[in-house]
């Protein structure tokens, strides 16, 4: 009898094995059944996500080319409007030369008077020809000093209190070019 008892314990151990088998077969096919379904939509969602990766590099590539579009033409019209720079930059001088001839002729009499007035239409051309390249000159005189925009040359103590810090005297004209520092003011300052 104990014989037949382990005998059935084992033929009950048997047959709950291939019905686990069954079971866990079934379950392999399920989830098999279940990865072929997901496979199926795989190829779909990936192309899906492809499409975004594209459409992602695309507009950032895009807003890339943009930018440097108005990049470069931001920078072109800076070189025109910047190209003479140089050119003007070597005038000055002779503007200033200008300024200080029309300063002699100031307090001689009438004999140099046509003399002064010839020179004064050269410098009043010259100028504006210089103006509609884009120079400005700098006011300077009476402002407090500013190291963007100017230069101290030298320092002298101030009258009074509210000359302190202020351009007392402007010794070189400073000039803008388009906005721009061109040529710095040389300048005294009052301490």
């Amino acid at each position: 009898m104990a014989e037949n008892k382990i005998n059935e314990e084992e033929l009950t151990s048997d047959s709950s094995g291939p019905e686990d088998l069954t079971d866990s077969k079934s379950d392999q096919q399920s989830e098999e059944s279940s990865k072929s379904k997901d496979v199926e939509a795989d190829p779909l969602d990936e192309a899906r996500q492809e499409i975004g990766e594209l459409k992602d590099k695309y507009l950032r590539l895009y807003a890339e080319f943009e930018n440097f579009r108005r990049r470069t033409s931001k920078e072109r019209i800076e070189l025109i409007s910047t190209a003479n720079a140089g050119l003007l930059k070597s005038l000055l001088p002779i503007l200033d030369d200008f300024e200080r001839a029309r300063a002699a002729f100031e307090g001689h009499g009438p004999e140099v008077e046509p003399l002064k007035e010839g020179v004064e239409l050269i410098y009043s051309k010259f100028l504006r020809t210089l103006e509609s390249e884009g120079l400005k000159p700098m006011e300077a005189q009476g402002e407090p000093f500013n190291a963007d925009f100017h230069e101290s040359v030298a320092q002298f103590p101030a009258a009074n209190e509210e000359q302190k810090g202020k351009i007392i005297d402007v010794l070189e004209k400073g000039y803008y070019l388009n906005d721009k520092v061109i040529r710095y003011a040389k300048v005294v300052v009052g301490v």
